[in-house]
């Protein structure tokens, strides 16, 4: 790991979260990184610009921290924060991407970047094909000349898909191309894709890194240089920065990632063990299930296998509905990853942008955001809404 400024640190990850890109305020002592609420920095002269800054779209000490936290924790060099998980996405694509490229996108992928590249950037001239990207032989046989990177969630959304980080690398960078990772699922906590051989790492910070629904931000993190001079320039110029307060409740989250994941990851694995065996659910996808088809995978890639649960429920979309409008400990809506457990039908919410294409969802499935509430309150609230 490194500290987000390309220096390697023996810490760990726990100790990173708290400390890297934190140092103690040199005006005040205070040990909680300010909240640097300005829009502009005063220069003594023309041109001199004492602590770097010159105006917060450019740059501000509050996001400065956050950036270099994530690239600590993402083992990167370099980090960059965002108004939201779209602006980061875009504006990521646009730096990386040119009209006339192609790029592969999950079968299944979040129906809010589908809706990004089919409906925005497809105008813009970026072309794309759906790929179940866990088969690496489909995603061969998918790249073309022009095919500029493959953009890789897993666990997926909101079907837990697991694809192979390694592999998809290898095959990427086989065909000139860049693997990017939108890990917001599996937070750095839980897995680590640039490790992996991946070229960028992409989160909606509004999930498990803030931790509280209380913020909406995104995030990007890469190792090369180069690429990160031009996210950097286009992060500038396009103008999605993320804002000293958001900056600062990511950054408040960050601190206590490890062991929020640690308790999702717990009551998740207990709410699936009520979930397989209840005679109203027909299917449930969780990697961490041993008939799982990615679950060798996701044992070798990520520490444990995260808050995300979802399940299709007998008697199609009425009783799939029913079930989420039943639930009192779990919250109907949308989003993910807060202390609250959170319950969805994503055919109807999250993912209707994907209705009557290639990556629609099942009508009867439902998806849970698993909290730290009490387990027993949780399997409870289940049972009485499943009936």
């Amino acid at each position: 790991m490194t500290d987000g400024k390309g220096a390697e640190t023996a810490h760990g990850f726990e100790t990173l979260a708290i400390h890297a890109g934190q140092d103690a305020d040199p005006s005040t002592g205070a040990v909680i990184t300010p909240i640097f609420q300005t829009s502009t920095f005063r220069q003594p002269t023309v041109g001199e610009l004492p602590a770097g800054y010159d105006y917060s779209r450019a740059g501000n000490p509050t996001r400065a921290a956050l950036e270099d936290c994530l690239a600590a924790l993402e083992g990167g060099t370099r980090g960059f924060a965002f108004a939201s998980g779209m602006a980061a996405t875009d504006t990521y694509l646009r730096a990386v991407c040119r009209p006339g490229d192609h790029i592969l996108i999950p079968n299944d992928a979040y129906g809010g970047t589908f809706r990004l590249v089919d409906r925005v950037l497809r105008r813009w001239g970026l072309d794309y094909t759906p790929v179940p990207l866990s088969d690496l032989a489909a995603v061969r046989a998918a790249i073309r000349p022009e095919t500029k990177l493959i953009w890789c969630e897993t666990p997926t959304n909101p079907l837990l898909g697991i694809a192979d980080i390694a592999g998809l690398a290898s095959v990427a960078h086989e065909a000139g191309a860049q693997l990017v990772v939108d890990n917001t699922f599996a937070s750095p906590y839980l897995q680590q894709p640039l490790n992996l051989g991946a070229d960028a790492v992409v989160h909606s910070t509004t999930k498990y890194i803030g931790g509280h629904s209380d913020v909406v931000g995104g995030a990007v993190v890469v190792r090369d240089a180069h690429l990160a001079d031009d996210i950097a320039f286009h992060l500038k110029s396009m103008g999605g920065v993320a804002g000293p307060f958001d900056s600062w409740l990511a950054l408040r989250g960050l601190k206590t990632l490890a062991v929020r994941m640690d308790r999702h990851c717990a009551n998740a694995e207990s709410v699936v063990q009520l979930l397989v065996s209840h005679p109203a659910v027909t299917e449930v996808f969780y990697p961490g299930l041993e008939n799982h088809a990615g679950h060798e995978i996701a044992a070798k890639q990520m520490r444990r296998f995260g808050g995300m649960v979802s399940f299709r429920v007998r008697g199609g979309q009425d009783a799939a509905v029913a079930v989420c409008d039943k639930a009192k400990v779990f919250t109907l809506a949308e989003s993910l990853g807060g202390v609250e457990s959170l319950i969805e039908h994503p055919g109807l919410m999250t993912h209707s942008s994907v209705a009557g294409s290639e990556l629609e969802v099942p009508d009867d499935l439902v998806r849970l955001s698993v909290g730290i509430e009490s387990v027993e309150d949780l399997r409870a609230d289940l049972t009485q809404a499943l009936g």
